[in-house]
C-alpha cells in the first residue's frame, strides 16, 4: 500500500497547485504567441496573394484585365485580412511583451476588451471567406437563373489565385478561432479568484 501524499501539509498543496498554475500560463502564454504569429503571416499571405492577383485575357480585339477589385467580395476579403493581420500583429506584440515582464492579464477590463476584440476579428475573417468562397463558386459554375457567366474558364491563373488567397485566409481564422478559445479561458479564469485565493490562504497560514 502507497502512503504517498499522507502527512502532506496544507501548504506544501497549496505551493504544488500554483505551481501547476504558472507552468499552464506558461504553455498557455507560448500557445496565444504562435496562433497570433501564424494568423499575422497568414492573413497578410492571403491579402499579397489577392491583391497581386490579376490576368489580362484578350477576347477578339478587346483586352479584358481581371483583378480583385471587379468582386466585392474580394474586397472585402482584404479589407478584413488587413485589418486581421495588423490587429495579431498587435496583438503578439503585447503577448511577448507581457511574457518578457511575466506578467498576465492585468484586470477583467483588460481581459473583456482582448475577448470581444478577438471574438469581432474572427467572426469577421468568417464572414468574409464565405463571401470570397461563394463567389468563387459563382466563377467556376456559373449561375443560369440570373444569366451569370462562367469566368473561371476564361480567367483561369486569376481564379487560382484568388483561391490560394482564401485558403490561406481561412487558416488564418482558424488560428483565430483558437485564439479566441484562449482568450475566453483567460477571461472567465478571472471569475475564479475566489478558488484560487483559498490556496494562497493557506500558505500565508
Amino acid at each position: 500500500m502507497s502512503y504517498s501524499g499522507v502527512g502532506s501539509s496544507p501548504g506544501n498543496v497549496a505551493v504544488s497547485h500554483v505551481g501547476k498554475m504558472k507552468l499552464i500560463d506558461r504553455k498557455l502564454k507560448l500557445t496565444e504567441v504562435l496562433l497570433r504569429c501564424s494568423a499575422t503571416a497568414l492573413a497578410l499571405l492571403a491579402l499579397i496573394l489577392i491583391v497581386t492577383d490579376t490576368q489580362v485575357k484578350k477576347i477578339f480585339t478587346i483586352e479584358k484585365r481581371a483583378k480583385y477589385t471587379d468582386m466585392k467580395a474580394l474586397v472585402f476579403l482584404v479589407v478584413a485580412n488587413g485589418i486581421a493581420a495588423a490587429y495579431s500583429l498587435l496583438q503578439s506584440v503585447r503577448c511577448v511583451v507581457g511574457s518578457m515582464k511575466g506578467s498576465v492579464l492585468l484586470n477583467k477590463s483588460l481581459a473583456w476588451a482582448i475577448f470581444l476584440s478577438d471574438q469581432a476579428v474572427a467572426y469577421m475573417s468568417v464572414a468574409a471567406i464565405a463571401a470570397s468562397a461563394e463567389s468563387g463558386l459563382i466563377g467556376i459554375r456559373g449561375e443560369e437563373k440570373l444569366q451569370w457567366m462562367k469566368v473561371c474558364n476564361m480567367f483561369g491563373k486569376f481564379c487560382n489565385r484568388s483561391a490560394g488567397g482564401t485558403a490561406s485566409a481561412l487558416l488564418a481564422s482558424i488560428a483565430m478561432v483558437f485564439v479566441s478559445s484562449i482568450s475566453a479561458f483567460s477571461l472567465f479564469r478571472l471569475y475564479g479568484g475566489a478558488t484560487q485565493r483559498q490556496p494562497n490562504d493557506a500558505v500565508r497560514k
